[in-house]
């Protein structure tokens, strides 16, 4: 079977066009979110507080912040992209379409990661208006962006699936996404822990995401850089096969 692309260009043109209908909740609301953060974070707290690792506290926050709105955006875009169809009974027509599981993952997750990772370089630039910044490795900073994009697009689109109610869309992203990344290391280096809580904090997945990040940024993490690749590699391998076998045994979306 030949790569049906028109069929993903029309949804994913379909999904985009989504996003630019809803230009204030997509992009304005999360800039806005950062700016505050920045106000609170950089500057009241910042500003008391010494260099992080030498790096001044409010440019060591901007990693974990463009992460904080990656992970919060991707999970959104490509759940509520999924499960709406479902809701609306319109996924009907997306399975009797000619085109594979693959190619609709490919659409629906590709829209998805998109919007996020040009949300992460907006929230960059407008972090750039507030502290310094350096980006030591530029071209890694990319690959993590786009792969983490992807990845949590691609968990967003298994919690699109597996929800049954706009309740249990939300129930993953806010009280388990969100309370993971927060002590994550988001806002301070674990390294600033105490020995017992740093243990503890190693078996958050979300460490190794933002650590690998932050590297790209200083070239200094909490983890090594190829330990977190390699966590993040794992982590999409195991959402793209979840999301496969959903397709296989049709999983919540023949039912």
């Amino acid at each position: 079977m030949t790569f049906n692309g028109y069929g993903v260009w029309a949804i994913y043109r379909f999904e985009m066009a989504r996003a630019l209908r809803t230009l204030w909740q997509s992009v304005v609301t999360p800039v806005i979110t950062t700016a505050l953060y920045f106000v609170v974070f950089g500057s009241a707290i910042g500003g008391r507080m010494e260099a992080v690792d030498g790096v001044a506290y409010g440019a060591f926050i901007v990693p974990g912040l463009i992460m904080l709105s990656l992970f919060t955006q991707s999970i959104f875009n490509a759940s509520f992209g999924i499960y709406f169809p479902k809701f609306t009974g319109t996924i009907y027509e997306i399975l009797s379409a000619p085109v594979s599981s693959l190619e609709v993952v490919i659409a629906y997750v590709g829209a998805a990661a998109t919007k996020s990772a040009v949300l992460g370089l907006i929230i960059l630039a407008t972090a750039a208006l507030f502290v310094p910044l350096q980006v030591l490795h530029p071209v890694m900073m990319l690959a993590m962006l786009v792969l983490i994009s992807v990845t949590f697009s691609l968990f967003g689109f298994i919690i699109g699936i597996w929800a049954g109610s706009f309740e249990q869309l939300n129930f993953i992203p806010m009280l388990i996404v969100t309370p993971l990344t927060f002590l994550g290391g988001s806002f301070y280096s674990i390294d600033m822990l105490p020995e017992g809580w740093r243990t503890v904090a190693l078996f958050n997945p979300v460490v190794y995401l933002i650590s690998g990040f932050r590297w790209t940024f200083y070239g200094a993490g909490d983890v090594a850089i190829g330990i977190s690749v390699a966590a993040t590699l794992g982590f999409f391998a195991l959402c793209l096969g979840v999301v496969m076998w959903m397709f296989k045994t049709g999983y919540r979306l023949k039912a």
